[in-house]
């Protein structure tokens, strides 16, 4: 009786202190408005001064924020874009009303990624560019991953409409390797395939928070890979942003016909968040893009594909018989019928043979006919993107993510040959443990290719099905020997031979046509045929912890390591994987001071970072910065910093037979003994009486010094950045090609031998140098003009090396943006120009001129304040001014649209 009296007394005092402490609790309401238009502003942090208590304001501008501390005190309400409102609050019954007024300088945000803790980034040690949700929606831009490419320094290289490829400070091309994308702190590169998917499987546009770009040098803190930079997606927190949204976007695209028919562009995006009382908060959204892709219209004569070292020069399919256009597939099948097929002739036919003597021995080449890419690569262009994320706050300082993306899709790139993505599919899913101090997280990568396959390949195979070469070249040599006896000239022989040897050939979208071509792609590589098998898998974890609270009196100290491991299944089709899958471990380590002196006069960052890669030895990359405050809102920065990338999983397991008989491979030992190479010395191609030594493999480095200035003039009104960099790699990864004779000791023959694509370690520095400048003047009330200029250059490259630098000297961007004027301020505005100076492009698939660019993009839009929303009417290269950016890549026009966005701002 005793013992029950007791355990219902220690109820009723629980009972009574649970009552007490919800007494003590007091729940404060209010709403956010900007003074400007009376519009809602949701998103804005509401804190509790002095304290970590806080919430955000709903897509209606309304908050609620419960507390145990008793009036009066202190609310905090911070948003970006907009001034900081400090209001006291007396009497927890009366709501909160209040107005923001939209900030009128510039440079007032908050940066991350620099030195991955939050500084102005007025203040940050290194050259940073940020993209707000709010310069998303009046980009004219009509992906906001396109934004990108307007950057200070930024080249983006097209290879179809979903497939795009940032890059900073050279070495431009389809999934660059030394440009790291990261979203949401998940390393967003196909594991596999070696490019970033970040237009393909990335977020909705809907859910994207803001995107962070570091130029140049960047694995210190980041890892291997950021040798030319880092993008940064950041999506948007379901605590703080709420409620439904929708965007309805469509357009047109290839409007005058010149390369495909006028087509349809259509965008579809929906986001839904909820947060359910600060504790517990959940988001799901998807996109879907529906379109006819631009096309690889590029018709150039390609001209010596044999020596990997080709380049677009003169000649077309009735002028040159070895024709080999560059986006024409199948035409790379070429032999030299005076050598290969006139003998054989000669012995079948003898009286032939005192003609065929007078022909000389001069090589005849001839290629099979091909087929364009209209005919090869479906235009359909389908991308659905799908994410979510589950958020939990475990106490008031944890909070628990498991948050995921799934993507899948259609669209084309541009590598060794052109692919075509059908069906490719890719997920990216994460769990993290988030605090003030430290974060835990731990995401995985799944790669699986679908359906998809190598264009150039297929049209080979697809001609060697229809009639094999060895029945096809026979035909067409002894219909060209017989129209050179009947008198015709050459040309016309060698035409005529075609037509005849082409007799009955499946035309493009014939019936005949679609069972070959269906069948050839449908084949794995390994097997013949032109399908590549990608399943290839990334598993990632990491932590980092910021040490300020501790050791704040001498330095703020952050420390982080991870392990990595990509498992490589190819089947066969891709890697040297067609006995087991390949396993790749690497880990990492890194750590982080910052101290502060002279009263804030000057910043001194020291970083170091250390990763080893079990197929190479470690790397150790140290960062040294200074910010030296001059003046008010006016700092120089110096900068030292190195990076460096291990080779990547096809520079090292790469085995890939691509266009010209050259065989792509990696730079692993085991391909030495795989193809012989220890008992059959290879010889280099450029110099065939010299034997080829193979080196160590290494990874590359680059060390970068950079001086910049960011500062606010004009009383705030004028944003001026400035860097210049000048940067030295050793070890530097380039492609080399080598020969080998059929049998040891043979007489090389660069034209019947067997020819490979090595990577290799250039042993001299190869050295890179260049600036930046951009201006942006918000000259009357919100009317902004942004320019910015830049220049990259590489010098030191010895001759025989490919070094796919690929960057324009010089490019311009210019744009001039309103976000509100005229009755109300509803009326939205954007123009943008970009110029790029003409370039000579290389790259594995070809090599050749790009052209001086000039796009303009266009926007012009209406708020709908009562339900938030905004109507939008825009253009990309609103001028149908068609451009290429690489050599094979898709001819780009203008692309024009009308959009609905719901409760997006």
């Amino acid at each position: 009786m005793r013992k029950s009296n007791s355990y219902f007394a220690m109820m009723l005092l629980a009972l009574f202190t649970s009552i007490a402490a919800f007494a003590q609790t007091v729940t404060i309401t209010g709403n956010v408005k900007n003074s400007s238009n009376a519009d809602v502003v949701p998103a804005v942090s509401v804190t509790i001064k002095g304290t970590s208590i806080g919430t955000f304001t709903d897509d209606k501008g309304n908050f609620s924020l419960s507390t145990s501390q008793k009036p009066p005190f202190t609310l905090v309400f911070t948003s970006i874009g907009f001034d900081l409102v400090e209001a006291v609050v007396n009497n927890a019954t009366d709501p909160v009303t209040i107005s923001m007024n939209p900030s009128s300088s510039l440079g007032t945000e908050v940066v991350v990624s620099a030195s991955r803790v939050p500084e102005k980034i007025l203040e940050s040690p290194v050259s940073i560019e940020r993209v707000s949700a709010a310069a998303i929606r009046v980009s004219p831009a009509a992906s906001y991953y396109d934004i990108v490419g307007s950057l200070k320094g930024v080249d983006m290289t097209t290879s179809s409409l979903t497939f795009k490829t940032p890059t900073t400070r050279g070495f431009a091309g389809s999934g660059n390797t030394r440009f790291n994308q990261l979203v949401d702190g998940m390393d967003n590169q196909a594991p596999g395939l070696n490019f970033s998917v970040g237009a393909i499987i990335g977020l909705s546009e809907l859910d994207v928070d803001n995107m962070e770009l570091l130029p140049g040098a960047s694995s210190a803190l980041y890892g291997p890979g950021g040798m030319n930079g880092t993008l940064l997606v950041s999506s948007k927190n379901p605590f703080k942003y709420t409620g439904l949204s929708f965007q309805a976007k469509t357009g047109i695209m290839n409007t005058d016909s010149r390369y495909r028919g006028s087509s349809g562009y259509h965008n579809w995006a929906v986001r839904y968040a909820e947060n359910i009382k600060d504790k517990f908060a959940y988001k799901i959204n998807a996109e879907f893009i529906h379109a006819k892709d631009w096309l690889g219209a590029d018709q150039r004569n390609y001209i010596g594909r044999q020596s990997g070292r080709g380049a677009a020069g003169p000649g077309t399919r009735t002028t040159d018989p070895n024709y080999d256009g560059i986006n024409v597939y199948g035409d790379e099948t070429t032999i030299d019928i005076n050598s290969a097929v006139f003998p054989i002739i000669s012995q079948q036919a003898p009286f032939l043979a005192p003609f065929i003597s007078t022909l000389g021995s001069d090589p005849i080449n001839v290629s099979r006919t091909g087929y364009n890419e209209s005919d090869i690569i479906d235009p359909t262009t389908l991308n659905f993107k799908l994410g979510g994320a589950f958020h939990y706050k475990i106490t008031p300082k944890l909070e628990a993510v498991l948050a995921g993306s799934w993507g899948t899709g259609n669209s084309v790139y541009t590598g060794s040959d052109r692919y075509s993505f059908r069906d490719f599919k890719m997920g990216q899913y994460k769990l993290e443990l988030n605090a003030k101090n430290w974060f835990v997280r731990t995401y995985t990568t799944q790669e699986n290719a679908g359906q998809s396959f190598n264009a150039t390949v297929t049209a080979r195979l697809l001609n060697e099905a229809w009639k094999p070469s060895t029945t096809w070249y026979p035909e067409y040599s002894q219909t060209y020997l017989a129209n050179l006896l009947a008198g015709q000239d050459n040309q016309s022989a060698h035409n005529n031979a075609r037509a005849f040897a082409d007799r009955d050939r499946p035309a493009a979208g014939s019936q005949q046509f679609k069972q070959l071509y269906d069948r050839v792609r449908s084949i794995p590589i390994s097997s013949g045929g032109g399908l590549f098998i990608e399943k290839s898998d990334l598993y990632f974890t990491e932590a980092q912890y910021n040490l300020s609270d501790w050791t704040g009196k001498f330095a703020d100290i952050l420390i982080g390591g991870n392990w990595r491991q990509y498992v490589l299944n190819s089947e066969g089709t891709l890697f040297t994987d067609s006995a087991a899958p390949i396993k790749i471990n690497e880990v990492g380590a890194y750590i982080q001071a910052t101290r502060r002196l002279f009263n804030d006069v000057l910043k001194l960052t020291f970083s170091g970072r250390y990763d080893k890669n079990e197929n190479f030895e470690g790397r150790f990359t140290p960062r040294a910065t200074a910010v030296v405050s001059i003046a008010k809102n006016n700092n120089i920065r110096l900068s030292y910093q190195s990076a460096y990338r291990f080779p990547s999983t096809q520079q090292q397991f790469i085995n890939l037979n691509v266009g010209g008989g050259v065989q792509l491979i990696g730079g692993d030992k085991s391909f030495q003994s795989f193809y012989q190479f220890d008992r059959n010395q290879p010889y280099t191609l450029s110099n065939p009486s010299q034997q080829y030594q193979f080196e160590t493999f290494k990874p590359e480095s680059v060390t970068s010094y950079e001086l910049g200035y960011k500062g606010l003039v004009g009383n705030g009104k004028v944003l001026i950045d400035a860097y210049g960099y000048y940067g030295r790699y050793k070890n530097f990864i380039a492609r080399t090609l080598i020969g080998q004779t059929a049998t040891p000791g043979g007489t090389p023959n660069p034209v019947t031998d067997r020819k490979f694509s090595v990577p290799v370690n250039i042993e001299d520095d190869v050295t890179t140098y260049g600036f930046g400048l951009g201006i942006d003047y918000r000259f009357v009330r919100a009317w902004t003009l942004s320019m910015n200029l830049s220049s990259d250059r590489l010098q030191d490259v010895p001759p025989g090396y490919i070094a796919f630098f690929n960057a324009p000297k010089y490019r311009y961007n210019a744009t001039l943006s309103n976000t509100g004027f005229g009755k109300d301020k509803l009326i939205g505005f954007n123009v943008s120009y970009r110029w790029q100076d003409a370039f000579f492009y290389e790259g594995d698939f070809a090599n050749g001129d790009i052209a001086a660019i000039h796009t303009v993009d266009a926007q012009v839009s209406y708020k709908l304040p009562k339900v938030k929303s905004v109507i939008k009417l825009g253009g990309n290269n609103i001028l149908n001014q068609y451009y290429f950016n690489a050599v094979g890549n898709s001819f780009v026009g203008g692309l024009y649209y009308v959009s609905f966005g719901y409760n997006i701002y």
